[in-house]
């Protein structure tokens, strides 16, 4: 009897460490699941987008556009176009992003006031977004290959199961690291931690995460830059996955002339 109830234990035990070794995921599959459900739902994506800037003593600064994406390959080459309608002082601005999974992104800007196209330096992508306190980089998301990625542990987001993710830098960039909390769900980021020198620099929210078009979305997130103390709001209605966007929407060309076909539905 007890060689049976031992042969039965053991049996129990091997079943158990097969089932959690191939339940298991390493830090770099969880990151790469993250990226895919975070910057590459479905085969494109349009979106209304309501930007608002509120700095330390309350004061606001709000932003309306519409962006525009369309992938490639799942974790490959990206574009985006965002046309901004509102306020007065940036209507009809438009910016454009060729998304590089394997090198440095392009990416230009239209000024109407000055009727000038500008091509935006590669180095550029960690400054500050249409004056906001998302940079140019976190718009088109970081390629999880560029960081070195750690599970820090297991815990919990408003309620949420997650992943403590630490990934560090493994050639330059304005961060030392950064810790995401990753849902064990629908793998999107509840919360973002960017380190400088020791110390939270700067921090993004996951406010609002609900279906939209049929896919789990991100709708309202918040970037917070700790030393400035100020926070900004990005609510994203209207939102459509899959819209058939052809390529050529993301030249110079349309630019200087939006494609309204798509910016108005």
């Amino acid at each position: 009897m007890k060689k049976l109830t031992y042969s039965l234990f053991a049996g129990l035990l091997v079943l158990a460490m097969v089932t959690a070794g191939a339940n298991a995921q390493t830090a770099d599959e969880i990151m790469k699941k993250s990226h895919l459900a975070y910057y590459y739902a479905g085969d494109d994506g349009i979106a209304q987008v309501n930007m608002k800037i509120i700095d330390k003593r309350g004061k606001e600064r709000d932003r309306q556009f519409v962006m525009l994406r369309t992938d490639k390959e799942d974790g490959g080459d990206q574009m985006y176009y965002t046309y901004f309608e509102k306020p007065s002082d940036v209507s009809r601005l438009t910016f454009m992003v060729h998304k590089h999974a394997d090198g440095n992104d392009d990416r230009w800007i239209y000024v109407p006031a000055v009727d000038l196209v500008k091509r935006i330096s590669a180095d550029d992508k960690n400054s500050s977004f249409v004056g906001s306190d998302f940079s140019y980089e976190d718009v088109s998301g970081r390629h999880w290959n560029e960081d070195t990625h750690k599970i820090l542990g297991d815990s919990t987001w408003n309620g949420n199961d997650v992943w403590m993710i630490e990934s560090t830098p493994k050639g330059d960039w304005a961060f030392d690291k950064k810790v995401s909390y990753i849902d064990k769900t629908t793998y999107l980021p509840w919360h973002e931690n960017y380190y400088k020198k020791g110390e939270v620099a700067k921090e993004m929210n996951a406010e609002e995460v609900k279906e939209a078009d049929g896919i789990m979305t991100i709708t309202h997130r918040t970037m917070t830059d700790v030393k400035k103390q100020r926070t900004t709001h990005v609510i994203f209605t209207n939102i459509t996955y899959n819209a058939g966007i052809p390529d050529d929407i993301f030249t110079e060309r349309y630019l200087v002339n939006p494609p309204m076909q798509y910016i108005n539905k």
